[in-house]
């Protein structure tokens, strides 16, 4: 455990036990991509399950999606002054406070019978996602030697194609076999598991100095060379991706296929494993080519669900291209933000924190109107025409280098 006080929180000075044995501590950066696990399904896990909550807390299932939003919100005005406010805080301590959160909020989410109490609740959980997100990727890099550092990233973010593939699925059968209740119990459960594996099992790192140096306000960051496409390129592709996924239970009920909902999510989260996998081994040598296959991916796959037609092998094919299109793009956006923040790369990792949660929140907004006022068609042309700017601007190239530029 490191015994440092005045290291800059985003240094990449990797921790003692790293660094002697120049290899990963495979353990602790498990501990935090479980992390990533449970705020990601957190945050999702009403995607799967929405019909039978709208039903059980009477409301509409449009209102119901907003559950989604309410967390992305918490998370999205809260990273940056949060972030700020406990930038002097040891990493673990603050790291363990936000998984506390998730407890909390889970059991209250799990137990309630109101609908604004259950809202309250998921706006909490999105605090305390602002908390760890704020922390995850620069607390993975200063875990590692620093010529695995992507790599170190790579693994934690593992947490997001996971919850999709295993979570948001095998949440959404529990809910279906025992109740969405229980799905949230459980997720109350691991989070006080992993509360006891962080701090058994994860080095600390600490805070950062009042006034230390490299601490730039967020908003200047936005002047720092390539940050800004990159946010831009954030907050249009998860925007793009949020609108479809939130109601995708309630698409597939459009289809007819809602019955398939527990199956197509898992297609699309074995996908996203594949995906992360194939980036994570390539990210330090192909960023801008690897950015732009998963934009393009994404796009197709909203271009076929687009199509009208009565096939469930072909939404299981463009579920797939999704999966595999998204799943490395936590991973590619995080570490193309931090290369490009550099110094600033703590607060650049806020920013992107902040927009990426307001993508979410305009996502759920975004896809209620829309399934409202023009029907379940209406969501993967939204997709598919706000993925056009993305690739524009990947394949204009600032901020995502090419091969032997990073």
């Amino acid at each position: 455990m490191s015994t440092h006080t005045t290291e800059p929180t985003g240094s990449s000075e990797p921790a003692e036990g790293a660094e002697r044995h120049g290899g990963l501590p495979l353990a602790a950066l498990l501990a935090l991509a479980t992390a990533v696990f449970v705020t990601s399904l957190t945050e999702t896990l009403p995607a799967g399950v929405l019909p039978a909550m709208s039903a059980d807390l009477g409301v509409g299932e449009s209102a119901m999606g907003q559950s989604v939003t309410v967390y992305a919100i918490g998370t999205a005005v809260t990273a940056i002054p949060l972030s700020a406010a406990t930038a002097g805080w040891r990493r673990k301590r603050l790291l363990l406070t936000a998984m506390a959160g998730f407890a909390a909020a889970n059991t209250v989410t799990a137990v309630s019978t109101d609908y604004s109490l259950t809202m309250a609740a998921r706006f909490v959980a999105g605090v305390a996602a602002g908390l760890a997100w704020a922390l995850l990727a620069g607390y993975a890099r200063r875990l590692a030697p620093a010529h695995l550092q992507g790599r170190a990233i790579a693994i934690v973010m593992t947490g997001i194609p996971v919850a999709l593939s295993l979570g948001v699925p095998a949440g959404t059968f529990l809910g279906e076999v025992l109740g969405w209740r229980v799905t949230f119990t459980l997720m109350t459960v691991l989070a006080v598991a992993l509360l006891g594996w962080i701090a058994a099992g994860v080095p600390d790192q600490p805070g950062q100095r009042r006034g230390a140096a490299g601490r730039i306000p967020v908003l200047r960051v936005l002047t720092v060379p390539g940050v800004t496409p990159i946010l831009f390129v954030t907050l249009v592709f998860v925007l793009a991706h949020t609108i479809l996924y939130t109601y995708i239970a309630t698409f597939l009920d459009g289809l007819g296929m809602g019955g398939s909902t527990d199956l197509v999510l898992l297609v699309f989260g074995v996908a996203s494993l594949a995906g992360i996998w194939f980036v994570g081994a390539r990210i330090d040598r192909r960023l801008r080519a690897l950015t732009l296959a998963s934009a393009l991916l994404v796009a197709v796959s909203a271009a076929l669900l687009a199509v009208p037609a009565d096939s469930p092998a072909l939404v299981y094919a463009s579920v797939a291209l999704w999966g595999l299109g998204w799943g490395g793009a936590p991973t590619l956006l995080q570490t193309a933000v931090t290369d490009a923040g550099g110094d600033s790369a703590d607060a650049a990792q806020a920013a992107l924190v902040t927009l990426w949660n307001a993508a979410m929140a305009g996502g759920g907004v975004a896809g209620g109107v829309l399934l409202d006022h023009l029907g379940t068609g209406s969501l993967p042309w939204s997709a598919l025409l706000l993925l056009i700017p993305v690739v524009v601007v990947v394949a204009r190239g600032q901020g995502f280098p090419a091969g032997g530029e990073r």
